[in-house]
């Protein structure tokens, strides 16, 4: 088991490397900071996109209450604690991260409101190899996986140094040629970001859970198959906080300059740990572990054998009619 773990993350490091080779770097675009809704209120600039951030602070401060207070959420494992305490720290932390970050838009206030998403996402990637897959395996990949995002981030804005660095020692051209592929490059964060988004779905389907209601991950509420459901589900409202997100400028002509994407998107983003904290609340420990997919061929195979009952059933009852006098 030892060697496997090791083999996967050689694996996962070449790929990683291999990757940053093979692809270009992803400059951060200077027009992401220029933002539709730019209008002052009470002497605030941006005034919406920053109080709009308000959310993530109370529900953070409540799941660490939560996490704490008389073990509220029923955490069997010590790990779990640690995770969550993470996660909700994360969402906390984007309250401040964010707004100081909208009261004057750069790079490097950018990096403020990034830190703090990253130990959210990072952390719930350890959380569900603690709870799917091994508890120490898990608890142990809690500050690497934090420690990845936070580099992640760094990678970004720090590095963007060096250039200066090889300014002054006169090699600029090599200097320029580096910083092209290498630095200002948002490729590490972008992996951080939206890995989370492919690896939950798919270790939520395929893993076996250890509590009840685990389809909070993608519903939500509890055992629903609803597609509407989906879409006001944890996952469903992060990817419609992406959508708002890109069309900042268009809601906001779309709405007669009320509202602009961005600040909808803090709305939307801050009902993922909503749902989440829901989850927390209502689960209990799994009679059964039994993954969605499993789960979901069995209702298969249930509905197709009573689909089959009930054609049987009618051509009876037709054979019936038809022996009559």
């Amino acid at each position: 088991m030892r060697k496997r773990s090791i083999w996967a993350w050689a694996v996962a490091i070449i790929c990683f490397i291999v990757l940053m080779i093979v692809t270009p770097s992803i400059p951060q675009s200077q027009d992401y900071h220029n933002f539709a809704d730019q209008r002052y209120f009470l002497g605030m600039p941006n005034m919406l996109n920053v109080v709009s951030n308000f959310p993530f602070l109370v529900i953070g401060i409540i799941g660490l209450i939560f996490c704490y207070h008389g073990n509220y959420f029923q955490f069997s494992l010590k790990g779990e604690l640690y995770g969550w305490t993470c996660f909700f720290i994360g969402v906390a932390a984007v309250a401040f991260g964010s707004s100081y970050y909208h009261l004057n838009p750069n790079d490097a206030t950018l990096v403020w409101d990034r830190l703090p998403m990253t130990i959210a996402f990072t952390s719930i990637i350890a959380i569900f190899i603690i709870e799917r897959i091994d508890e120490k395996k898990g608890t142990a990949s809690i500050i690497p996986l934090v420690l990845a995002g936070v580099i992640s981030i760094l990678y970004w804005r720090q590095a963007q140094y060096f250039l200066y660095l090889y300014h002054l020692t006169m090699i600029y051209l090599s200097a320029l040629l580096i910083y092209n592929k290498f630095f200002d490059d948002l490729r590490p964060y972008a992996l951080v970001q939206f890995l989370p988004c492919i690896a939950i779905p798919l270790m939520a389907i395929l893993m076996p859970p250890m509590y009840t209601h685990s389809t909070y991950w993608l519903w939500a509420a509890g055992e629903t198959h609803d597609l509407a459901a989906w879409l006001t589900s944890g996952l469903g409202f992060y990817l419609l906080a992406k959508v708002e997100e890109a069309e900042d400028k268009p809601i906001y002509r779309l709405t007669h300059q009320v509202v602009s994407g961005h600040t909808i998107k803090h709305l939307f983003a801050a009902m993922v740990p909503v749902f989440l904290t829901l989850m927390l609340a209502k689960r209990s420990i799994a009679p059964e572990r039994q993954s969605l997919l499993k789960t979901w061929k069995i209702s298969w195979i249930h509905y197709k054998e009573s689909r089959v009952e009930v054609k049987s059933s009618n051509y009876s009852q037709i054979d019936a009619s038809i022996g009559e006098p």
